[in-house]
């Protein structure tokens, strides 16, 4: 898979690492993808026990057969430190490495973590949507920044993630009377999509399978030292 070069240098100090987030969050896109959603490339990560190293995980997943087509890992020396809010300037390299290794282009990206449920609206998915410059969602497991309800116990019930008087993202309930996701956009997509395709693949788990299979693909390669 081809992917551009990142506008910016990935060794940076966290004063400009905000800077660069605050500057390309203009560029994120909200809109419906403008083809039908099949294949949904999966990502997550693992860090190599002496804490050196990033190991990300890509899987492709068709929603159509509910097969894994392509998965691939890629390691990284870590060249940022761990400052929250800014871990994408830290996952994000060894994340593109993987993506590169794919021979096919993924209709999306579904990063396990955050898009505009961001403080400053910029989180991993939105960060590799707008490189990659391909539809992205955020789907995490824990909630970031904002407020919200619970939503009703049953599963596809939902209710808004708000911040500052914005909606950044919404409270899925993935499998009925199990701890909810938090889903938001990252990049080139519509948030009514992203929850519609969250859901979908999450057949029988909470988490939608291609992040799931990712985690299990990067803990796999943690354990044997990939």
């Amino acid at each position: 898979m081809r992917i551009p070069r990142s506008p910016h240098r990935w060794t940076l100090t966290p004063r400009k690492a905000i800077a660069v987030q605050i500057g390309l969050a203009s560029r994120v896109e909200q809109r419906r993808p403008e083809r039908p959603i099949r294949l949904v490339a999966g990502t997550d990560l693992a860090f190599s026990r002496d804490g050196r190293d990033c190991l990300a995980a890509v899987v492709v997943w068709d929603m159509r057969t509910q097969a894994v087509v392509e998965q691939h890992v890629a390691r990284r020396k870590l060249a940022f430190p761990y400052v929250p809010g800014l871990l994408s300037f830290r996952e994000a390299p060894a994340l593109l490495a993987a993506l590169r290794k794919l021979k096919q282009v993924p209709d999306v990206v579904m990063c396990d973590g955050h898009g505009l449920a961001h403080p400053r609206r910029f989180g991993i998915a939105c960060h590799l949507g707008v490189i990659l410059g391909l539809p992205t969602i955020g789907c995490a497991k824990s909630r970031l920044v904002g407020r919200h309800d619970d939503p009703a116990p049953e599963r596809g019930q939902r209710t808004p993630l708000h911040d500052r008087g914005q909606r950044i993202g919404t409270v899925l309930r993935t499998r009925h009377e199990v701890k909810p996701v938090f889903v938001s956009v990252g990049h080139q997509i519509d948030l009514r999509s992203a929850e519609r395709i969250v859901l979908a693949c999450a057949m029988r788990y909470r988490l939608p399978e291609p992040t799931r299979l990712a985690d299990r693909l990067a803990a796999e390669a943690k354990r044997k030292g990939t």
